[in-house]
């Protein structure tokens, strides 16, 4: 593939929030939800962006508003949405960024596309608590596909260990609140009270 592949975007938005109790795309912070504030991030990156959906999703309200990625695999977490993506256009990059992240800034981003590494399998940060990359604010290139996919199919499905084990270029993360997750209401309560306590 090409060094300099076009890049797209991905919001992952096709969890079932099981731990959240509710939707986490629908959650709100600063009068938008968490999946509006997402796609606004990326698009101001590359227009050409997308939300990654399973099949049952695709006409739920918050997601129908976006151009879809619809996952072909089953019961592998975010992995199946990255593979989609990259099966959809082969020949992209995909800036790929969770859904879930409501402290995620324009600046984080920007800088991560900045740093990429065209030639490799993907660009990512390092994780402040232990250095372990961080797959779901990363770009994945075109080269990633094929490993992707094997790795898939031999039975593991966790985006980080396969970044681990086929190599990432990886950034330190400057603002380790950047990119925390919300997976549970007790997340959720803490993120908009340091949202709140932001300057």
């Amino acid at each position: 593939m090409a060094a300099s592949a076009p890049l797209a975007g991905l919001v992952l938005a096709g969890g079932h929030s099981r731990r959240m109790l509710r939707d986490k795309a629908a959650l709100e912070f600063a009068g938008e939800t968490q999946l509006a504030r997402a796609v606004r991030l990326v698009r101001a990156l590359t227009p050409d962006t997308y939300v990654s959906v399973r099949a049952d999703q695709r006409a739920e309200a918050e997601r129908s508003r976006y151009p879809q990625v619809v996952d072909r695999l089953s019961d592998i977490g975010p992995a199946a949405g990255i593979l989609a993506a990259l099966e959809t256009r082969p020949d992209h990059a995909w800036l790929v960024v969770a859904v879930d992240l409501p402290l995620l800034d324009a600046e984080t981003l920007t800088r991560l596309v900045a740093a990429r590494d065209a030639a490799g399998l993907a660009t990512a940060y390092a994780a402040a608590d232990g250095g372990l990359p961080e797959p779901l604010c990363a770009i994945w290139e075109p080269a990633s596909r094929a490993p992707l996919e094997a790795f898939v199919a031999g039975g593991r499905s966790c985006p980080r260990k396969f970044l681990l084990t086929h190599g990432a270029r990886l950034l330190p993360l400057d603002s380790p609140e950047a990119l925390a997750n919300v997976n549970t209401p007790g997340d959720y309560a803490a993120a908009l009270a340091r949202r709140a306590a932001a300057p």
